[in-house]
């Protein structure tokens, strides 16, 4: 006889005097490890808004344009900046009226809106949305700048004369009055 086990069931099953004996059933194996299950969904968490200073708004004002940039808002920042440029430019080479009065009204109307700008953020909800709504992004901000530099370049190289808008100003006022309309009839409609 060898000593291989399974070679005693085979030679016990061809010796015709014994009962047949049939191997033990083996154990099952066990089944491989499941990962474990991936993390509850969580919802991201709200971008985290820096509470504004409306005294450092103010004061980074007094170069017009930088407040509202402290403030997250480029669009009205280029708007003061050009603004006040363009009352400077146009009150050296055009008129000084109404030019010269808009360079106080403009660089005070900045340090204020900075100010008030910086405590609507920091309110969050309704103020925040209204002043959200308030800076709306146009492409007529980079359609003016365009203009503004396509004029300014023609009158340095000698092609167009810029002193004929002494005129019609009046008219690029009302045009502007009536778009300013215009916009906010149809946000009010939306």
């Amino acid at each position: 006889m060898s000593s291989d086990p399974t070679s005693l069931f085979s030679e016990a099953k061809t010796d015709p005097g014994l009962p047949a004996v049939e191997p033990a059933p083996q154990p099952p194996q066990a089944a491989p490890a499941l990962p474990p299950p991936p993390p509850a969904w969580t919802a991201p968490a709200a971008p985290v808004r820096l509470a504004k200073s409306p005294g450092l708004a103010t004061f980074l004002s007094l170069f017009p344009g930088v407040g509202q940039i402290y403030n997250g808002q480029p669009a009205k920042a280029f708007a003061f900046f050009f603004g006040l440029i363009g009352a400077a430019w146009a009150a050296g080479e055009i008129h000084l009226l109404p030019f010269a009065p808009l360079i106080p009204f403009l660089y005070f109307f900045n340090l204020v809106d900075a100010y008030r700008s910086a405590h609507a953020v920091n309110a969050g909800g309704e103020a925040a949305a209204m002043l959200e709504q308030e800076a709306f992004e146009s492409p007529a901000w980079g359609v003016g700048l365009i203009a503004l530099g396509v004029l300014l370049l023609l009158n340095n190289l000698g092609w167009l004369d810029v002193h004929f808008v002494r005129r019609f100003w009046p008219v690029a006022l009302i045009a502007l009055g009536a778009w300013f309309i215009r916009a906010s009839l149809q946000r009010r409609a939306s």
